[in-house]
């Protein structure tokens, strides 16, 4: 997700920003992240390159923070939109010093904490989700018999 332009010819602008101990040079979107962003986030800029350079400035403007300490694969944008993302490591791609960069895959959104209260404790959100899923399938069997 390198920037398209620069600001004055001949100006070396660098193409990774870092994201806690990552080194991101590319924004993935996966097709589960594009239809949860449609449902929870935004109904009319939901192409994978519309989220993708939307994640690209979040990331250049610092608006990414992780979501617990210890965990990375849950962040937040602006304290408010939350989604889960992966890293992996680009092949032959690498830093000035030789560091390796990294691809951040966004895997899902989960929502906005301003509209989804659940969302400001996972953990207890979570066990939550999996309860109403196990006593849904407690209902549909009973139907069934």
């Amino acid at each position: 997700m390198r920037d398209k332009t620069t600001e004055r010819w001949s100006t070396y602008e660098p193409f990774h920003v870092e994201l806690a101990d990552k080194k991101v040079a590319d924004v993935v979107i996966t097709n589960h992240a594009k239809s949860r962003w449609a449902d929870r986030v935004e109904s009319e800029k939901t192409g994978f390159a519309d989220i993708a350079e939307f994640m690209w400035q979040c990331l250049k403007q610092g608006r990414i923070a992780s979501y617990y300490r210890n965990e990375q694969d849950v962040y937040l944008i602006d304290d408010d939109l939350v989604f889960v993302a992966e890293f992996a490591e680009l092949e032959k791609e690498r830093d000035l010093i030789g560091n390796p960069l990294h691809k951040m895959i966004v895997v899902t959104f989960l929502g906005r904490m301003s509209e989804t209260i659940e969302l400001r404790d996972l953990k207890s959100y979570y066990s939550w989700l999996r309860h109403s899923r196990r006593m849904t399938l407690i209902k549909n069997s009973r139907k069934r018999k």
